[in-house]
């Protein structure tokens, strides 16, 4: 939608760990073990994000995520409890197929994508992962779909015409 920064204080935020690896950095002494964590925020309300950090220990990369995700906020359009429209998102080799589905179907999405749209604040939408299935690649690629969705009325205003000009 709009650039414009979201203050992640004034919502009420939930978060959820999508994904944790130990990564390894081989240096002349041994290998130094890092944990690197991948998170999703958000108020499930319209507002999600998607955080990384990475730490000696578990907790503190999953802290840094936090603190990332809460930086990178994005406003979804919302109708109703699904999507405007159908959307793919492309990230990497990760694509994403985000559906709107009928009142009283629920979120059916796998895995990272899932905790995206839940987060989001979707109850009833269908998505489908077409490539990647790496997690982070999933988010991205879930997160740009997200970005790219616009309500009829925002089409509308932007044509200077009215919604039912648009929908015939």
């Amino acid at each position: 939608m709009s650039n414009k920064l979201i203050d992640a204080k004034a919502l009420d935020i939930t978060e959820k760990v999508v994904d944790i690896r130990r990564v390894v950095k081989v240096v002349k002494g041994g290998r130094n073990f890092r944990f690197a964590a991948l998170v999703v925020v958000g108020d499930e309300n319209g507002h999600v994000g998607m955080g990384t950090g990475k730490a000696m220990e578990v907790p503190d990369a999953i802290k840094k995520a936090i603190d990332n995700a809460k930086k990178n906020l994005i406003k979804v359009p919302m109708v109703g409890t699904t999507v405007p429209h159908e959307v793919v998102g492309h990230f990497g080799a990760g694509r994403v197929l985000i559906m709107p589905a009928a009142e009283g179907t629920g979120v059916i999405a796998g895995g990272p994508v899932r905790a995206i749209l839940e987060l989001a604040g979707f109850k009833d939408v269908r998505a489908k992962s077409l490539g990647s299935n790496n997690a982070r690649n999933m988010v991205n690629a879930t997160l740009e779909g997200l970005k790219n969705l616009k309500r009829a009325e925002d089409i509308a205003a932007l044509r200077g015409k009215k919604v039912e000009d648009l929908l015939g």
